[in-house]
């Protein structure tokens, strides 16, 4: 008896110790995708956001407690993580990864009124969903001005075609800005081909509709999945047009089996670059290299700068674990505007709305990293 005793209050000993590391450490939540074609973004955030706890946590002071949840990328499944996390007591979302997915999950936390600060969800439209939900990444709509930018600059004479997805937002949202702000500076396009599933395994069409019309620079507004396919079929039909894609290729070179050599010469807008020589850069990749046994991306260091900008936000708003999350949000939502945080991807402020102040970098990919290209 006196044993069975001694157990059961160990366990309400274990038990309330667990509940007093609760109120002292804020609990992040992670949703994005962790499996589907989309894996290697949401692994990449999750994966660097509870690596970065762990050396916010050494430092003393503020603690983090990350709990990360697959969405596959989908809404429906994002909103049933959400709720998961919510049920196991999420102060703060760093979340959700993709940009369709943040906005199903956005409009309930703006009822719930928990804050949100998405690290990788980029489409203008986001931050409509509630005035809880920040961004770290750059826009859709800066990406595709940035891209014909850079393209009018460092080639002006090039006959520009785009191939993007008609059925994805990010890729419809990146389009639209690309020949918005191609058309106002003198940007010619003389190609353009859809298509409507990242998983398709022909693009004969598009990449034939390219070549006939003597395309010889492919803007790719897509994700790597569709994009070495791509890549792919035109070295197949021995066309070899310079080809730029955007963020959603940051990622490429770390493939599983992918043939490095197609995508020699590719140029992209990323805000990361994780051959950098910079202190900063240089600990996070180490560490993150050690711990995974791969690169980090644009969406690791997106997440690395997302849990330093919450570290930020939370000294600045003075708060404290045990607050309600209902609190939490509403400091962390009059506070954020007023900050400037220098970090990985660049530097950064944010207006009332949420949206980020930042500017992309192009670079090309040569052997096994990015060179800058400016």
């Amino acid at each position: 008896m006196k044993k069975i005793i001694a157990l059961l209050l160990a366990a309400v000993m274990m038990m309330t110790a667990c509940a007093a590391m609760a109120d002292e450490a804020f609990i992040i939540g992670s949703i994005g995708p962790t499996t589907g074609p989309y894996a290697q973004y949401g692994s990449a955030v999750e994966n660097a956001a509870k690596l970065v706890a762990e050396e916010i946590n050494a430092l003393g002071g503020i603690q983090f407690t990350v709990l990360g949840e697959d969405d596959q990328g989908d809404g429906e499944l994002a909103v049933n993580a959400y709720n998961k996390l919510m049920d196991e007591g999420m102060d703060i979302l760093l979340g959700t990864v993709t940009s369709g997915a943040c906005m199903a999950v956005a409009s309930v936390a703006n009822e719930e009124r928990l804050f949100m600060l998405t690290p990788s969800a980029s489409n203008d439209l986001v931050n409509q969903s509630g005035d809880q939900i920040f961004q770290v990444c750059f826009t859709d709509s800066n990406q595709g001005a940035g891209s014909a930018e850079w393209i009018k600059a460092n080639r002006p004479d090039a006959k520009v075609g785009i191939i993007y997805n008609n059925a994805l937002d990010y890729s419809i949202g990146i389009t639209n800005s690309f020949e918005n702000t191609a058309a106002k500076i003198g940007l010619e396009i003389i190609a353009k081909s859809a298509f409507s599933d990242d998983a398709a395994a022909d693009f004969s069409v598009q990449v034939a509709a390219m070549k006939d019309a003597g395309v010889d620079f492919v803007f790719l507004p897509i994700y790597y999945t569709p994009a070495i396919t791509i890549l792919t079929q035109a070295k197949a039909a021995d066309y070899a047009p310079t080809f730029f894609g955007v963020d959603g290729m940051d990622g490429v070179l770390e493939v599983e089996g992918l043939d490095k050599d197609l995508v020699q010469g590719v140029y992209m807008l990323t805000p990361f670059d994780a051959t950098a020589t910079d202190e900063m850069t240089v600990n996070f990749v180490t560490k993150y290299v050690e711990r995974y046994g791969a690169t980090p991306n644009q969406f690791a260091a997106d997440a690395y700068d997302g849990m330093y900008i919450l570290k930020l936000a939370i000294e600045t708003a003075g708060l404290t674990a045990d607050m309600s999350y209902e609190d939490m949000c509403e400091k962390l939502v009059a506070v954020m505007p007023t900050l400037q945080y220098k970090g990985l991807t660049g530097d950064m402020t944010w207006s009332a709305d949420g949206t980020v102040s930042k500017l992309p970098n192009a670079v090309m990919i040569e052997g096994d990293h990015y060179v800058s290209a400016e």
